[in-house]
């Protein structure tokens, strides 16, 4: 690996996926050993020289031989440029170069919606700005996905369902909407955040229920397999509660629905 010297990756130290790749470009000696600076311990040199409200949206990274910095996906691609230029160069053609821009900028949206930090409302947190339009694409990525493989397990209970998309579609959407109307009032300007880690939930819940599509399971071994994940799913969404500094009334509302819904499928396929 070439090393890219004299720049410095101001990375989100909160992030576990910030943690991980530039840590990764260190060990790869992509960076150099001093090649990352954590946001919320930034020295007064890079504080000077970063854009501090950009900086919270796509990462940073300082030269210090120009004193110039550039941001997100940009700053990736010098990177990996330095030592692979020709992905560089595939990665900048268009429409690539838009794509791989807009998943950035997707997933360093809604970062702080799947992996959480008790310290985000801090002052010197690296909270990215609210955007609309990339948390309601998460939420419909989740909602996709997650009433996809919920249609496909939901046969293998044995509660009489067919597969049918439309069906987990309308109560993964449903979800969303009784937990705004129950906890609008409650959440205030939380109602976004919650919402994103609450998609979140999901989507870890039907990460989990894919193995299962694979396993030759009969239906009483599918009912205990989808309690086990039932059971993750809600101490993770508790879990995602106190670190929102929110009380019990979510994860009851969340239940409630669920439950709720589950005797109408049961009382409608009897």
């Amino acid at each position: 690996m070439k090393t890219l010297k004299n720049h410095t990756l101001i990375y989100d130290n909160e992030c576990p996926m910030c943690n991980i790749y530039s840590k990764g470009f260190i060990k790869c000696g992509m960076l150099d050993e001093n090649g990352r600076e954590a946001f919320t311990d930034l020295s007064f040199e890079n504080k000077d020289l970063i854009d501090f409200n950009r900086a919270k949206n796509e990462i940073a990274l300082v030269d210090h031989e120009k004193n110039t910095v550039i941001y997100g996906l940009d700053s990736l691609l010098l990177i990996i440029g330095n030592s692979f230029p020709k992905l560089e160069k595939i990665a900048r053609i268009q429409p690539l170069y838009w794509f791989f821009k807009k998943m950035y900028s997707f997933v360093s949206c809604n970062r702080k919606q799947i992996i959480p930090s008790k310290n985000d409302d801090t002052e010197t947190a690296c909270v990215p700005d609210f955007n609309l339009k990339y948390r309601l694409a998460y939420i419909a990525f989740v909602v996709i996905f997650s009433g996809y493989i919920l249609s496909i397990f939901s046969s293998k209970l044995g509660l009489n369902l067919t597969q049918n998309f439309w069906r987990e579609f309308a109560i993964c959407c449903g979800q969303i909407v009784w937990q705004t109307l129950v906890l609008k009032t409650y959440l205030k300007e939380k109602i976004w955040n919650y919402l994103g880690n609450m998609m979140t939930v999901s989507l870890i819940g039907t990460l989990l229920l894919i193995p299962a599509l694979f396993l030759n399971l009969n239906a009483n071994t599918s009912v205990i397999y989808f309690g086990i994940v039932v059971f993750v799913m809600f101490s993770e969404h508790l879990r995602r509660s106190r670190i929102l500094k929110l009380n019990l009334l979510p994860t009851i509302s969340w239940i409630v629905f669920r439950i709720t819904v589950l005797a109408i499928l049961i009382w409608m396929n009897l």
